[in-house]
């Protein structure tokens, strides 16, 4: 990892749009009828939407003629539609760095930070699948860059999701190297800290005059699969500028772990 002690003097812009609310309850209703545990008629579908009946009808009817829902003439009634098939379609044999990409992109632009996404690997470390600064960068990560697990805020993400029994976590801290270790003790405070926050932060621990903030993505089970990491130079971030990085890098790892890895309800698997 390379630092440049350039000043950044540009600041974040983005554009606060507002949101069209028959998209917004277009997309509500898909994602209802991609949980629900059958096809439903539309009263039901607007009640557990809370949009009114004819707003759901009109909809339905729209999302049925491009084919996104199926209507069941006879049962009166709506489910997911093949022409979803046709919007998916574009993302069979892409990779998961590919589509996490543009929430890294979004994330670095909003917050002037790098953000690195690292994939969790079956032999106890991170490796960086993918990146994304800003103009100007004053951190540089490669991408490939290969680390133990338990390293800085990534680490203290995946500590506290593994749930690691202390004599477990001390052993497999002495495998990281930091310039400044912190105390076993700080370390699985902050581990438990990140379980509850859904973010860590390393200040000054894993390399001197650099934070960290970090938050995993993860599967079915829990556990995590990749983590997004932003990394700047702490002289230039504030600790609350850095706890609002967090929280953003939080809310973006719970969209990508929805996405990627949907909870699927009890009742689908009887």
């Amino acid at each position: 990892m390379k630092t440049e002690k350039t000043v950044d003097e540009s600041q974040a812009k983005r554009a606060n749009g507002k949101d069209v609310g028959a998209v917004v309850n277009a997309i509500q209703i898909l994602r209802h009828l991609a949980n629900a545990e059958g096809a439903e008629g539309v009263a039901a579908i607007a009640r557990a939407t809370g949009i009114s009946p004819s707003t759901t009808f009109n909809i339905l009817r729209t999302l049925s003629n491009e084919q996104l829902t199926s209507f069941d003439n006879e049962a009166k009634t709506y489910r997911l539609g093949l022409g979803l098939s046709e919007l998916a379609v574009s993302f069979i044999g892409r990779s998961y760095a590919d589509l996490i990409q543009p929430e890294l992109e979004r994330l670095s632009m909003a917050h002037q930070i790098l953000i690195t996404l690292w994939q969790v690997t079956d032999d106890a470390h991170i490796r960086v699948i993918a990146v994304s600064a800003p103009p100007v960068a004053h951190v540089n990560v490669a991408i490939g860059s290969r680390l133990p697990e338990l390293v800085g805020a990534a680490g203290r993400c995946i500590a506290g999701l593994r749930r690691l029994p202390d004599d477990e976590l001390r052993r497999r801290l002495t495998r990281v190297r930091w310039e400044q270790p912190p105390s076993f003790e700080a370390f699985r405070d902050d581990a438990i800290g990140a379980l509850e926050l859904g973010w860590a932060m390393d200040r000054d621990h894993l390399y001197r005059g650099v934070s960290m903030v970090a938050s995993a993505v993860t599967d079915h089970d829990r556990q995590p699969r990749f983590v997004i990491s932003a990394i700047g130079i702490s002289a230039q971030h504030e600790r609350a500028d850095l706890e609002r990085i967090g929280a953003s890098l939080h809310e973006a790892a719970r969209f990508i772990s929805r996405s990627l890895f949907p909870q699927v309800p009890a009742s689908k698997h009887d």
